[in-house]
């Protein structure tokens, strides 16, 4: 009697634990079915989208008036974006894909910046042209290496999940025809020298000349080190790693990693060769409960800045994250904000010790030789471009980088709308509404709810 309960207990232990695996099992396919779907609609996402990417491009080269040419680069930028989302959802992290989507974010650069300016009095000419027409050629070459892997995946019946599975395991060298295919694609884009782009493209990408404007002599390894410690306030006794970037280049930096042996706290900063620069540094360590105020923080990081030598900086945004205060300086000159040299530098809260730094928008902008012109409006004349409903709370000039990637000197307004708060920045030349930004509000804190 008893021996039977015990085999009916384990028969009925057994057969619950086969309905259970049975269920795990169905739940697990379950989940890398919908894995698998979500890869291939981003996959045949994109090939659709570089195939109307390509076909917008040619259809832009045969219009001639600006009412048919700004929506059609706009539309152009927007495939652009939309091509550069299926990448970003498909399993490629592990494989080199940075050219491809360097390449996409060039054309959407390229084609946005055109777009947002007035083609009526600034048609394109005839090196933006060359341009598109580099751009359609290329662009053709992508769509047609990603047409030959859509046909290998359709015609094999090929599984993204195999893809993820090869780069995760480090099997990529194995054979896989949809990596061999990307690698193919990343190849022919890798092909294409900066200048293909033509000069009208290279102009553009001046803002991205990284710190060529910075002056002084080349600095070593050693004066590098000795630079990130006083910096990062690190000790002698302290392990360094030091590593060289862009050789032989005008704009190369080290970047220097630093662990204080003792109590093992690290840091890492980047400096420019010439001049020795920080670009940027963090102290990485855990910031216990706040005992300082965020106006205290923000004075110890305007005496920070004044004592590695930073003149005439100017506070225009604070923000506290938990126990650490972020804080904003531009460079002001004559009153005028020059919103491009602009560095960020973060404090802890629980002792006032810098942790965080980053000056490379400032390094990028630095520029000695920026000649500010006079306004052509008024105030009064900057004010009537700005929506009636604007209260206007403060004033002041500020050179700001347009969509054009063109410093513009403007009339900034910070108001409000409703209980919104907003900086508005006016052309002070042609009274254009070059930026409007909606300033983040406070944080609303919720209860937890038991």
């Amino acid at each position: 009697m008893i021996r039977g309960i015990i085999i009916g207990v384990l028969a009925v232990g057994v057969a619950g634990t086969a309905y259970w695996g049975y269920q795990e099992h169905r739940e697990k396919n379950a989940i890398l079915i919908n894995a698998e779907n979500n890869y291939q609609r981003a996959f045949h996402d994109l090939t659709y989208e570089m195939d109307l990417l390509h076909d917008k491009i040619g259809s832009t080269l045969a219009m001639n008036s600006r009412h048919s040419l700004s929506p059609s680069l706009v539309e152009v930028w927007r495939l652009t974006s939309e091509a550069h989302s299926d990448v970003g959802q498909l399993p490629l992290t592990l494989l080199p894909f940075n050219k491809t989507e360097e390449f996409l974010a060039k054309i959407g650069k390229f084609s946005y910046q055109t777009a947002v300016r007035d083609l009526d009095k600034e048609p394109l000419s005839e090196e933006e042209y060359e341009t598109l027409k580099v751009l359609y050629k290329q662009s053709g070459d992508i769509q047609g290496e990603l047409r030959k892997v859509q046909h290998m995946v359709l015609e094999n019946n090929l599984r993204w999940m195999d893809v993820e599975l090869a780069l995760a395991s480090g099997k990529e060298q194995t054979d896989n025809t949809i990596i061999d295919g990307f690698k193919t694609v990343e190849k022919t884009v890798s092909g294409y020298d900066e200048s293909d782009f033509g000069p009208s493209f290279t102009n553009m990408q001046k803002k991205d000349d990284n710190f060529k404007k910075i002056k002084g002599k080349t600095i070593s390894e050693k004066e590098a080190i000795s630079i990130a410690k006083k910096y990062m306030k690190f000790d002698g006794n302290a392990e360094v790693k030091v590593t060289e970037n862009g050789k032989d280049s005008d704009y190369g930096f080290y970047s220097v990693s630093i662990r204080n042996k003792k109590t093992g706290q690290e840091g890492s900063m980047d400096i420019t060769k010439k001049a020795g620069y920080p670009i940027w540094f963090i102290n990485h360590r855990d910031v216990t409960e706040q005992k300082i105020s965020l106006n205290d923080a923000n004075l110890r990081a305007a005496a920070f800045l004044k004592e590695n030598g930073y003149k005439n900086l100017e506070l225009f945004e604070s923000t506290q994250y938990d126990n650490t205060g972020v804080f904003n300086f531009v460079t002001i000159e004559n009153k005028v904000r020059i919103y491009p040299e602009a560095i960020k530098v973060e404090v802890a809260l629980d002792n006032g010790n810098i942790i965080g730094f980053s000056a490379e928008e400032y390094l990028k902008s630095l520029n000695d030789e920026r000649e500010i012109e006079k306004p052509v409006l008024t105030s009064e004349q900057a004010r009537a471009k700005v929506n009636p409903n604007f209260k206007v709370m403060e004033e002041r000039q500020a050179v700001i980088v347009n969509d054009l990637n063109k410093e513009v000197l403007c009339y900034e307004f910070l108001g409000t709308i409703g209980d919104d708060t907003y900086r508005i920045f006016i052309n002070a030349a042609d009274g254009v509404e070059e930026e409007v930004e909606k300033l983040k509000n406070a944080e609303e804190v919720y209860d937890e709810v038991i």
